[in-house]
């Protein structure tokens, strides 16, 4: 099978690359917007048009059967765009579409759709979980254009057969990640006291391992098509937990205070940060039973494995 991977030089995407190159049972062409200096032999790229409604994207698709789409106008948290919505339309309504379409007029098969679980909303309740079938409920720009693009995709399936399948992480991470969770990670590394050792929520990550895996999985399983799945790790830690076992992996204990999650909360909404408050102490859980039993399938790496490769190549990088 040959797979056309968009977004290969990012975060999901060069994790995806380099496990279906180790795998041997695809052929790979890769786009991205520019092309890099030097490249495994057996890999072959293509120069990523981008992505929104006026994209071409033919000869990437020549003598393709599957695509793995990860390319994304990604959530960020300090927004510039004067429209934000119309922002994340145009690049991830409007240009995977138009990828999509012309993936069916290219005769591709299967198209694996990297979704959100802000497609379900921004939170739960403690043992509420979301599950795959749940009616969406996105609320935020970034999350209402996954959505859109989802409806999109299904409603093309229907009309030209196309395989489609679609997979919602929520917070991936993994070597090499950033954001939030580097931050963490130089926190923890430094040994700075954190007011966070009394939060008693319940948040599901996904291991970039786990998600890969599931997603090279959708590429073959009969099972998969024309389906939504959740992903995580299997296991839900709380806000406190995580740092903790983040310390365990660095080889730094955490420096926990036990700061009153009360408090925390109502220090964001005075400064006007119910944002904050809510990833820091509010709950979000996904149910990986579909996924589990749809597909036969089990996250292979766990949490302290996962993070074990996160914080040794953090370490890494900081020595070089």
């Amino acid at each position: 099978m040959r797979v056309l991977l968009t977004g290969a030089s990012g975060f999901v995407g060069r994790a995806v690359q380099a496990r279906l190159l180790s795998d041997n049972q695809h052929s790979l062409r890769s786009a991205m917007r520019q092309l890099p200096g030097k490249t495994p032999s057996k890999l072959e790229f293509c120069v990523a048009p981008a992505l929104g409604p006026d994209a071409d994207w033919n000869m990437a698709l020549q003598d393709v059967d599957a695509v793995i789409h990860c390319a994304a106008r990604v959530h960020v948290m300090q927004e510039q765009a004067a429209d934000p919505l119309a922002e994340f339309r145009r690049t991830n309504v409007e240009g995977t579409l138009r990828l999509a379409q012309q993936a069916v007029e290219a005769g591709v098969r299967r198209f694996v759709f990297v979704s959100s679980i802000k497609v379900n909303g921004e939170g739960t309740l403690p043992g509420e979980a979301f599950s795959a079938d749940d009616a969406p409920a996105a609320n935020d720009p970034y999350g209402i254009s996954k959505l859109e693009a989802e409806e999109g995709l299904l409603a093309l399936a229907t009309a030209s057969g196309l395989e489609v399948v679609i997979v919602r992480p929520p917070l991936i991470y993994g070597p090499g990640v950033k954001a939030n969770f580097q931050s963490m990670l130089r926190w923890l590394n430094k040994g700075i006291p954190l007011p966070l050792g009394a939060i008693e929520n319940r948040r599901s990550l996904v291991a970039l391992d786990n998600l890969v895996d599931l997603l090279v999985l959708c590429l073959v399983h009969p099972a998969a098509v024309g389906e939504r799945f959740l992903v995580s790790d299997g296991e839900d830690l709380s806000t406190s937990e995580l740092l903790r076992r983040i310390g365990q992996a660095l080889g730094r204990p955490a420096h926990l205070l036990p700061v009153p999650q009360s408090w925390l909360e109502g220090g964001a909404r005075f400064i006007g940060r119910e944002d904050l408050s809510q990833r820091i102490c509010g709950s979000l859980q996904v149910n990986i039973d579909k996924t589990r039993e749809r597909l036969n399938w089990t996250p292979p790496v766990t949490v302290n494995q996962a993070l074990a490769l996160t914080a040794a190549h953090f370490l890494e990088q900081l020595k070089s």
